[in-house]
């Protein structure tokens, strides 16, 4: 009896092990199966297109700045409200939400950086490995001198000023016709500093040596429906503005003060950089006519084809400074940088204007806060040229 009992065990732990083996086999060949198939399937997928890749791109960088701006708001309630219920100090308060608007600026500089990366990876893949597949043509859009090109029966437009794509005739209409549209911003000019009641004349820095730089993205809405005159520009900017001081001097900082002093050795280059991260705002009147259809029986608006006045301002934090000295001992060309604040205000806030003609624009903008924080009215006064590439 006994030996039948185990027989029968053995047995059926036998035809146990079959059966799992059977059913792990075939969980392999299902597997393997489904691997196959997933394969064939992704082999026929078409893989996204050029424009694609680049809206996901430029939507990945909108969505990081919202973020940031969204988490930056959160701190600083958080911060008032803390000043609210005495926790802090109003100086502590200040200085607080001066470290964490630096530190914003600072992410979305280093996250903007990381994605031009890919732009530019992206759009370099794109001319080497599709050249031969576009015919070049020289075009006039926006009064500027652009290249389009052509792809069998589709025309594709690379508006390079304006960072833009076009995939068809259509498609530029469309975009260029909305009640919103965005422009690469871009200036540079005369940059100066003035104490109050003063001059150029007996300025401290050089007229034309010193200069401004400024790039950005801004939004152009169109306030009324069925009216074109009046717009809101707004975006941001980043602000380079240079000052080279006179008679062979430099900046020297002495705790909170700080001193232009004249050197010991003859400089060939003594220069201040500041650089801003802003937030300018406009309200633009653009007296570009209502434009209409071939057939003439629909009508829409465009801008930035006629004579444009810009009046506003703007806002925004000092990200850094830096000084440059160059000159020469004993025979050997010497060259130091100087990283610190030297006393800079930490916020920059001013007017600005414009008046050109589509996209082309001379360009004011002053600053209303002092340059250096203990050391008097001295403003910062820029004149220059702009282009908004739209």
């Amino acid at each position: 009896m006994q030996k039948i009992i185990i027989y029968t065990v053995i047995l059926v732990v036998s035809l146990l092990s079959k059966v799992v083996a059977q059913e792990n086999n075939q969980t392999t060949i299902d597997r393997a199966k489904k691997m196959e198939k997933r394969k064939e399937e992704l082999k026929k997928r078409k893989p996204l297109s050029f424009n694609k890749k680049v809206g996901h791109i430029t939507t990945l960088m909108e969505y990081v700045m919202a973020k940031e701006k969204n988490k930056l708001k959160v701190i600083i309630d958080s911060l008032e409200n803390a000043h609210t219920s005495n926790t802090i100090s109003l100086e502590e308060l200040n200085e607080l939400k001066l470290a964490e608007a630096e530190k914003t600026a600072k992410k979305i500089e280093l996250s903007l950086e990381r994605y031009n990366s890919k732009l530019d990876s992206l759009i370099q893949n794109k001319i080497e490995n599709g050249s031969k597949e576009y015919i070049p043509k020289l075009d006039t859009i926006n009064g500027k001198k652009v290249y389009t090109y052509s792809k069998k029966h589709k025309t594709i437009y690379y508006d390079v000023p304006a960072l833009k794509i076009y995939d068809s005739d259509t498609d530029k209409i469309e975009r260029k016709s909305k009640r919103t549209t965005s422009q690469f911003v871009f200036a540079f000019g005369l940059n100066n500093a003035i104490p109050e009641n003063g001059n150029l004349e007996n300025s401290d820095f050089r007229v034309w040596g010193s200069h401004f730089y400024e790039w950005g993205l801004t939004y152009n809405t169109r306030l009324f429906k069925n009216h074109n005159l009046v717009h809101a520009k707004y975006g941001f900017s980043v602000m380079y503005n240079n000052l080279r001081p006179i008679d062979n001097r430099y900046f020297v900082k002495n705790g909170n003060q700080t001193y232009l002093v004249t050197s010991n050795f003859d400089l060939e280059e003594s220069r201040l950089r500041n650089v801003y991260f802003t937030a300018p705002f406009h309200l633009e009147f653009d007296f570009t006519p209502k434009k209409y259809s071939k057939d003439g029986t629909k009508s829409y608006f465009r801008t930035h084809e006629s004579i444009r006045l810009g009046i506003g301002g703007y806002a925004g934090v000092r990200i850094k400074s830096k000084q440059l000295l160059c000159y020469e001992v004993d025979g050997d060309s010497e060259k130091t940088k100087q990283k610190g604040d030297f006393n800079v205000s930490n916020f920059n806030y001013g007017l600005s204007t414009y008046i050109g003609y589509r996209a082309t624009s001379l360009y004011f903008k002053y600053d209303m806060n002092q340059l250096l924080k203990n050391n008097g009215d001295l403003n910062n006064v820029s004149l220059g040229i702009r282009w908004d590439f739209n």
